[in-house]
């Protein structure tokens, strides 16, 4: 089974800082715990923001301590709340408008993400009835990011992330069931009450992961070097530190570029095509 992406399906769900406002540096809390060097409250412009909405400090992020920015990844969501939601007014210009501008970022982020998520899924997945609500769900739910903002204000968006976890845990399990030959995946022999699998620090090099299920999985400062995740779910697992170096992640299921952003790697890792190598790894 090969798996080939389609970069144009995700070409609205990549980061376009210069369509954007600055949105994930006022809206967003900044805390010293999480890769930033001070606490910075919701609602407020980071001290490097500039006028124009861009970062004084963007070539030298982490060497100032802004680990966090680099670790972070709208899926589009910016540009989209900037130029669509409020069609092109800053929060500069319209003050009054601020407050909306930045909650509305936050939902739309998980839009975006979960469309990340379900175009990954629609690519996936070989049940024509499953692919068929997949479909449906992805077209949905880019009509519910094209809300005006009081709408998108007032949505539930815990109840749709729900209605797409199901397919998004669905297609998982049927490609990681073919990936394994038709053998039962482990998600099916999760105990619903299990809490997350704890790999923190834990040396995974001699482990077969290859296609499983690693949904939500504490994989902080992992060895993964070399290790083949081919259809393995990675969804929602922390990979902060994680070394992938050499690691083959070409055929991973749900990875995201925030995930990678947040992990160690090299010029050996093998990465998905719609997902780009950090700068910052080694070469």
């Amino acid at each position: 089974m090969i798996y080939t992406h389609d970069n144009k399906r995700y070409k609205e769900l990549r980061i376009d800082c210069e369509r954007c406002f600055g949105l994930c540096c006022v809206a967003l809390y900044f805390s010293a715990s999480e890769g930033f060097p001070t606490n910075k409250e919701a609602g407020k412009p980071c001290i490097n923001l500039k006028s124009d909405f861009t970062c004084s400090i963007h070539k030298n992020l982490r060497n100032k301590g802004f680990k966090g920015c680099t670790a972070y990844d709208c899926f589009g969501a910016g540009q989209k709340v900037a130029q669509v939601t409020f069609g092109g007014h800053d929060w500069r210009q319209a003050p009054e408008s601020a407050k909306q501008m930045f909650e509305a970022f936050l939902i739309m982020r998980q839009l975006h993400e979960m469309l990340w998520y379900l175009t990954q899924a629609f690519i996936l997945q070989t049940d024509h009835g499953i692919k068929e609500e997949i479909s449906s769900m992805l077209d949905n739910t880019k009509r519910l990011t094209l809300l005006e903002v009081d709408s998108l204000l007032a949505l539930d968006v815990a109840a749709h992330r729900t209605k797409v976890n199901i397919l998004l845990k669905n297609t998982s399990e049927v490609v990681r069931a073919k990936a394994c030959g038709g053998k039962s995946t482990s998600s099916r022999n999760r105990n619903a009450n299990s809490r997350r699998l704890d790999y923190f620090g834990v040396d995974l090099r001699k482990t077969n992961l290859r296609g499983a299920d690693l949904r939500g999985a504490c994989l902080i400062a992992a060895n993964l070097r070399g290790v083949d995740l081919s259809w393995a779910d990675l969804i929602g697992a922390d990979l902060r530190d994680a070394d992938l170096s050499g690691a083959n992640l070409i055929n991973s299921i749900f990875l995201t570029q925030s995930q990678l952003n947040t992990a160690k790697g090299d010029s050996h890792t093998n990465l998905p095509m719609m997902l780009v190598r950090p700068n910052y790894w080694s070469r």
